[in-house]
């Protein structure tokens, strides 16, 4: 008898060690991060509580606070200017290597300030802060063991998805959107260490907040099939407004860059707008977590509704626009969990549907509308499913995802972020790096026109080279006769100049 050796494959040990650690160290700082957000925003949602009950010599301790608050980060927005908004953008630059960031200096100023900004009752989110903390972490360990652009992008990737997940419990989630929105591609090298950070973020969390999802808002009625026709007509409008909102946000970025004023100081105006707001409707300011829940318990009139949609609508774009370190993300699920109450209300006065249901569209219209503005409509059901935590909606949440998605799509929107990044990389040429060499990773999609394409027959400029193709667990070497087929990885080395060119040319013709 021949005894038969047993090899080891350790090729991605490694890989899941690594997101072990990123998402060890994630889930505690995003914790504490999210913890602390908390608090602060129930101490000043209590100020004014007070101050809305007479006692106005608070408007004063506020004014000072806020002031102090818009200070501090003002400065830190001078010292760094890659921790405004949401973070998101910066990721993504990164990981395509376009942009150069210092991991340290953009972690714990984006923690501070985004404490800050988000605490003091802005309508900002603390997810793509979230995620952008966590990328940092999985850049810093990629740099303390001094590994290469082309490897510290698993890490960052990581990083990024148990940010998420440690910001909303919601690890598959983490995973979808880094692969979905981030990435852009699903190298399994990637996907096994997102998802390991993800789940061991996850874990911390969970210990710290205990189980219950982040958005329960308890039983959801089954939705009758023969009322799915509302559905569609739900998710045309949805779509409309989430095209909406893509235009206005990047109107918004437009007029603060009007004002003459350096732009680190421009979170003087959302600063100062936040009093009245807080004075008059203490419950609305934050990311609208809260304010979400508060749709099942209390009731509320159309009129309330479409007044409350207008506040959060127009303040999150007052918000955001002005570069202040905090994120969309949640800010856009509380309107979409706005735009699902009014909806429902509307349906009901004309008698189309039960009251019953009504739960069922504020719940709906979260995923639809993260789904169009963000055109990433697997993390946007992933994500309400693990956050509400009943499975009995899926088939409606994919149906409105889906048509709200292709609204947006018919109407040629860009992936909200992606558009933020184009702004970004605009404002910041000189972070880009012309003359070293990247490598890119680039997927074969099926139904693509790089299927089953030989390896001759891709033009991507005299100095790019084709390194290797991975195929399932095989490379391959990039023979020009080479056939690509659906699911190959393109591993693609450029100059850092022509390698968005190439990624840009190749997803035009996938």
């Amino acid at each position: 008898m021949f005894k038969k050796r047993i090899r080891l494959n350790t090729s991605k040990l490694s890989v899941v060690l690594y997101g072990a650690l990123i998402g060890f160290l994630t889930g505690i700082v995003v914790s504490v991060f999210r913890w602390t957000i908390e608090k602060l925003l129930q101490f000043v949602q209590a100020l004014y509580v007070d101050i809305s009950h007479g006692n106005i010599t608070l408007i004063f301790f506020l004014m000072i606070a806020n002031f102090i608050g818009f200070l501090i980060v003002a400065w830190m927005l001078n010292k760094e200017p890659n921790i405004s908004g949401s973070g998101i953008p910066q990721v993504e630059g990164l990981l395509l290597g376009e942009l150069k960031i210092n991991w340290w200096s953009t972690l714990w100023r984006k923690f501070i300030s985004g404490i800050l900004a988000i605490g003091s009752g802005l309508m900002l989110g603390r997810e793509g802060p979230s995620i952008q903390l966590g990328a940092s972490i999985g850049q810093g360990v990629a740099s303390y063991k001094r590994l290469s652009h082309n490897q510290s992008k698993g890490l960052i990737a990581s990083g990024a998805a148990a940010g998420l997940s440690a910001a909303f419990n919601a690890p598959l989630a983490g995973v979808m959107f880094v692969l979905e929105e981030v990435y852009h591609s699903i190298s399994p090298f990637v996907w096994v260490g997102a998802l390991t950070g993800a789940s061991v973020s996850d874990f911390v969390s969970t210990v710290l907040f205990g189980q219950t999802p982040v958005l329960s808002v308890g039983h959801l009625s089954v939705f009758p099939v023969q009322l799915y026709g509302l559905l569609l007509v739900f998710g045309i409008i949805l779509g409309l407004f989430g095209f909406l909102y893509q235009k206005v946000l990047l109107f918004s970025l437009n007029c603060y860059s009007k004002i003459k004023v350096p732009k680190y100081l421009y979170g003087i105006v959302p600063f100062t707008l936040v009093i009245p707001i807080g004075i008059l409707w203490p419950n609305l300011l934050g990311g609208g977590n809260n304010l979400i829940l508060s749709l099942k318990e209390t009731p509320m009139t159309m009129k309330m509704i479409i007044v409350i949609l207008l506040v959060r609508f127009v303040f999150s774009m007052i918000s955001y626009g002005s570069g202040l370190p905090g994120g969309i993300f949640l800010p856009i699920l509380t309107l979409g969990a706005l735009s699902g109450a009014l909806m429902a209300h509307i349906f009901v006065y004309l008698h189309l549907m039960s009251a019953n249901y009504a739960l069922n569209f504020i719940v709906i219209g979260m995923a639809g509308y993260f789904a169009c503005i963000g055109k990433a409509p697997f993390t946007a059901i992933i994500l309400i499913f693990e956050m509400v935590g009943s499975v009995t909606h899926i088939l409606p949440l994919a149906l409105v995802s889906l048509v709200a998605y292709l609204v947006v799509d018919l109407l040629n929107g860009a992936p909200i972020y992606e558009s933020l990044l184009e702004r970004l990389l605009k404002r910041k040429p000189v972070q880009l790096t012309m003359s070293s060499m990247t490598t890119t990773e680039v997927p074969v999609l099926a139904g693509g026109i790089l299927e089953d394409q030989q390896i001759r027959d891709l033009q991507l400029g005299s100095n790019s080279l084709i390194t290797l193709v991975k195929r399932s667990e095989h490379v391959l070497i990039p023979k020009g006769d080479l056939v690509l087929r659906a699911g190959d990885i393109i591993y693609i080395r450029a100059s850092q100049n022509d390698t968005r060119l190439i990624r840009n040319q190749i997803s035009v013709k996938n």
